[in-house]
């Protein structure tokens, strides 16, 4: 590991080591290795020859610019670092995570109707085809489609490719995605006809089956990439006039909440129980645990307000007995 051309930091090798054996466990750690090789850059350049909490403290400081959660992220991850390291020095120095900025308050998703959704589609139809992106309108509405019926990550939508859509089944098969887990994931109807849709007007690029589902023109077989995605989406809900209460644009991950949101709401105006199913959407979701899905679904009043309601519902009969009886 080198620091800008010069010599790695005293720290270089066992950070190498650090990475090598949670890299041979599977894990990516690619976030990891970025921050742990901006440490070593930052500690070669002070010709430190061990992290120390002088060191650490000023490195924390030069993460200034960062959100709370952002920093507080960096900070834990040198922390494992050290942890690791004093299992063979006891006088490793470890940082103190009471000491670490405290997390910000997690933004409020925004959930949205299908009438936005509606006006999204819209406004993909109006784009104009590119050099560099011969199916944009096309490619934006099945990107729409997918994150609105399905919940996929942004991710596992740009790395789809052809082959990965059954349709017989009426699945898309998303590899390897988060916690290095595939799933099978079950389009609906009107995802489907966006699908067939969009693969005729594909033909005009390479379909072998590994060949990317979302391509432009760059290349023969080059895939959207996620941020210009996310650009293009961003384009797409200030077009159609879509804004936050406070005025501001919506994340391309508000469509992974609104999924789950308009499901779990459904649940209830269906009168079905939820926790049967929030199994299902967890998996379909690709969450590791039920307790992940419990989190995206958290604070949404709509939901609440459903699940209220059908408590009242229930307890009515109840109550009207109990208050009946304390009358008499």
């Amino acid at each position: 590991m080198k620091s800008n051309g010069s010599e790695q930091s005293a720290l270089g090798p066992a950070i190498a080591s650090y990475l090598e054996l949670h890299r041979a466990l599977g894990r990516n750690f690619r976030n990891e290795g970025g921050i742990l090789a901006g440490l070593d850059r930052f500690l070669a350049a002070r010709g430190a020859e061990a992290l120390t909490a002088a060191d650490f403290d000023a490195w924390a400081l030069a993460l200034a610019r960062l959100s709370p959660t952002v920093r507080r992220n960096h900070l834990r991850v040198v922390r494992n670092l050290c942890l690791y390291l004093r299992r063979t020095d006891p006088d490793c120095f470890v940082p103190d995570p009471r000491e670490f900025p405290a997390r910000s308050a997690p933004q409020r998703p925004f959930i949205f109707s299908e009438q936005q959704i509606l006006a999204l589609l819209r406004e993909a139809n109006r784009l104009s085809p590119a050099p560099v992106s011969p199916l944009r309108p096309a490619v934006y509405r099945l990107a729409l489609a997918l994150l609105w019926t399905t919940g996929l990550r942004r991710g596992e939508l740009v790395r789809l490719a052809i082959g990965d859509y059954d349709a017989c089944q009426r699945t898309l098969l998303v590899r390897r995605s988060k916690f290095h887990k595939s799933r099978l994931v079950a389009l609906s109807g009107s995802a489907v006809a966006e699908m067939e849709r969009y693969l005729k007007e594909r033909r005009v690029l390479p379909d072998e089956p590994d060949a990317p589902l979302l391509a432009n023109g760059h290349g023969d077989r080059q895939a959207c990439c996620a941020a210009g995605l996310a650009q293009g989406l961003r384009k797409l809900f200030q077009a159609a006039g879509i804004r936050t209460d406070s005025g501001d644009l919506p994340r391309t991950h508000d469509l992974r909440h609104s999924y789950a949101h308009h499901v779990l709401l459904g649940w209830y105006r269906a009168g079905r129980d939820p926790r049967a199913g929030l199994p299902r959407l967890a998996a379909a979701m690709g969450h590791a645990s039920v307790a992940s899905t419990a989190i995206y679904l958290r604070c949404l009043e709509p939901v609440a307000e459903a699940a209220a309601e059908r408590f009242a519902r229930y307890a009515a009969p109840v109550l009207g007995a109990t208050r009946g009886g304390s009358d008499g």
